[in-house]
């Protein structure tokens, strides 16, 4: 980076603690190229093979590539198309022959260089390449900073639905550079605050109250509000995934939204809604369906579809046949006995789980009916 020297921030690190799969998130500006020393010491490896699409591997891989030499590694790179349609089985395999055709072994370490997209194809990837390599998350957008990237979720699609194949496999190290968000489109942007947005609705109301309040210099990646507010959101989920790595209990929560996300994700073909979008609609729909059943106050939904709105993001879901999303949610990895455990709001920065039927999450008339509200503006 020109002027990265002045550029860069002081590190500053938040630990997600797992006992010996305890790992650190670090977070800079303009610290990409002081990355390899962490990820050799943190992975032991001999030789890291980035993983990246087209566009991030052009503009962010050579930077990363020359700190993982200088620290004694050996480098590759693979390259995957970009898209969530990348995320599946069929891409894993031939990951797996160019590892063994580069020579990888359990010396070998995965740097998953990306979105969220790459962060799961390269984290199940290491989870499953002979029985288990380490990887690390060097994310470049804001959703997989401070949601994909963190906990260990890792997994691929199935034609039948979103990340119904996968693992847990933490990775060794997060390393954030925020520079990276400079390139970022604005939609791709706004699709990240989402998991912002929904740290602060599930966990947090006075970080919600101050989403409120910055909305705009947020957007506008003023780097006063948001290394705090990345950050928070980054504290929220280490906080919650140190609880409850496997998803038993509290990690649930994190969720929120996601119920119906994967649901337009499925029937749009992974095409035409960015995941973020997919979690803004189900959040107002999860946010309207817990006051109706009366479980959070009036203007619940409202307080968060305005900030969405503000952040340019869409809250209404697709015009699909309810038999369509009950089928979508015939398929839900969090279902047991026909119930899904489905997060719900008791208000702002308060949710828990109930175990609801499909049927129940999606009533009569709720997908079908007139629109309310509109897309936010970008």
């Amino acid at each position: 980076m020109r002027n990265g020297d002045r550029r860069r921030s002081a590190l500053r690190r938040i630990g997600v603690a797992l006992g010996d799969r305890s790992y650190p998130v670090v977070l800079g500006t303009g610290s990409l190229a002081q990355a390899g020393p962490e990820i050799a010491r943190r992975t032991g490896a001999g030789l890291a093979v980035i993983v990246s699409v087209p566009a991030v591997a052009r503009r962010y891989a050579p930077a990363l590539e020359r700190s993982l030499r200088s620290a004694g590694l050996r480098v590759r790179r693979i390259v995957v198309p970009d898209g969530d349609r990348t995320k599946r089985l069929e891409v894993v395999e031939r990951l797996y022959g160019r590892l063994l055709a580069l020579g990888g072994d359990r010396g070998t370490t995965l740097v998953a260089l990306g979105g969220g997209m790459v962060g799961d194809l390269t984290g199940f990837t290491a989870a499953t390449f002979l029985r288990g390599v380490p990887f690390v998350q060097v994310p470049t957008t804001v959703l997989a900073m401070v949601d994909a990237s963190v906990g260990g979720k890792v997994g691929v699609n199935l034609p039948q639905g979103k990340n119904l194949v996968g693992a847990f496999h933490q990775p060794r190290l997060v390393w954030i550079d925020l520079a990276t968000l400079q390139s970022l489109p604005r939609r791709q942007r706004s699709a990240g605050f989402a998991e912002v947005v929904k740290a602060g609705a599930l966990w947090d109301a006075g970080f919600f109250a101050r989403l409120e309040r910055d909305a705009e210099a947020l957007m506008a990646l003023d780097p006063g509000r948001l290394v705090p507010a990345l950050g928070r959101a980054i504290a929220i989920k280490a906080e919650i995934v140190s609880q409850d790595e496997r998803e038993a209990g509290p990690r649930m929560l994190l969720n929120l939204g996601h119920t119906l996300a994967h649901g337009v994700e499925t029937l749009t073909g992974y095409r035409s809604v960015l995941h973020g979008e997919a979690v803004a609609m189900g959040m107002v729909y999860a946010a309207r369906r817990s006051e109706e059943l009366g479980l959070a106050p009036g203007g619940t939904a409202q307080r968060i579809e305005e900030l969405l709105r503000r952040f340019g993001l869409p809250t209404e879901l697709p015009r699909f046949p309810r038999d369509a999303y009950l089928a979508a949610l015939g398929v839900d990895k969090k279902k047991r006995d026909g119930r899904i455990r489905y997060v719900v709001l008791r208000r702002i920065g308060r949710a828990e789980t109930v175990p609801l039927t499909a049927a129940r999450i999606l009533p009569p008339g709720s997908v079908e009916g007139p629109r309310r509200g509109r897309r936010g503006s970008a």
